[in-house]
């Protein structure tokens, strides 16, 4: 339109944005009473989109809703849930059969105060296994919520190497027990090296550590910690090897050192092992001002499957 008609406006005319402000001189465009001279396509679209009848619109909700409700009976229908263990068709999503329920052990007391190692005898509040008398970790306290077995293993396997990212919520349900729900504590995933990210598409614990920190309402840093060297395949390497082989392997990024020091830095992995990893780890926490480092996995493996 030309610029004399603007005088018709039922009341004066608005500039609908910045860039519409800083261009006077551009032609005009009428969208109800307020004038548009940017001719961006998003600012027009928001503009037509006021004119839209409060009755039209709820229409289209519920259209948009209905049909998202219809695409999830029709997913449903055709991937129903299954048992993160077996597979067999489950009543509702990340729920085990009764089979695969039974055969999980779940870890708990008596076990020792550090390490989290199983005792099959009750020593007393506050006993530590022989491995942390003699070489006290660097960790404060290292928990599994299962030991590790064949659900287990079917299971992070099937995450890692079978393209299952979304068992991550599976793994953060069975081991959000294992955390305190406290302002202070920060997780922090245990970093894989870029080249393993690349390869894989996504770091398992950082995923894990993402559903945890939304059930329980915590701060996850998936780039907290950052491994600055490749470290070969610890399985079958004894506790020394394995200790050797990420030594120096991971460091805290100076951009989140703030957010580490004088705080609880939860570390969250899927398999406890030796605890190699969580060691050299937690020596970059504690170096980076962590007032406590403490240890969360969804399984742990026994003293004596360690090197398998």
């Amino acid at each position: 339109m030309a610029m004399q008609e603007i005088a018709c406006f039922p009341r004066p005319p608005q500039p609908c944005c910045s860039r519409a402000a800083e261009t006077p001189e551009a032609a005009v465009e009428d969208f109800g009473g307020r004038v548009c001279i940017c001719h961006d396509a998003a600012c027009a679209a928001a503009a037509a989109d006021r004119q839209v009848s409060p009755m039209i619109r709820t229409l289209i909700t519920a259209s948009a809703r209905s049909l998202r409700m219809l695409a999830a009976g029709v997913v449903g229908y055709a991937l129903p849930p299954r048992c993160p263990g077996c597979g067999v068709v489950t009543p509702e999503d990340h729920q085990f059969c009764v089979d695969c329920w039974r055969e999980l052990d779940f870890l708990g007391p008596p076990a020792c105060a550090t390490c989290g190692i199983p005792f099959d005898l009750d020593r007393g509040e506050g006993a530590l296994c022989g491995r942390c008398i003699a070489d006290p970790p660097a960790f404060d306290r290292a928990r599994a919520a299962i030991a590790y077995g064949p659900i287990a293993r079917r299971m992070v396997v099937r995450m890692k190497h079978g393209g299952r990212p979304q068992l991550a919520i599976t793994l953060a349900r069975l081991m959000e027990r294992l955390l305190e729900q406290d302002e202070q504590v920060v997780l922090a995933p245990v970093p894989l090296h870029r080249w393993r990210i690349w390869r894989r598409g996504f770091n398992q614990s950082a995923l894990i550590a993402g559903a945890l920190a939304r059930r329980k309402r915590l701060v996850a840093i998936p780039g907290l910690l950052t491994r600055v060297k490749p470290t070969p395949m610890l399985r079958g390497l004894n506790p020394s090897a394995r200790a050797k082989a990420v030594r120096g392997a991971f460091r805290v990024d100076p951009a989140h050192r703030p957010q580490v020091a004088g705080r609880v830095v939860v570390l969250v992995d899927d398999v406890l092992t030796t605890g190699a990893t969580a060691n050299a780890c937690a020596r970059a926490l504690r170096r980076a001002g962590a007032a406590e480092v403490r240890v969360i996995a969804l399984a742990r493996v026994s003293p004596g499957e360690e090197g398998r």
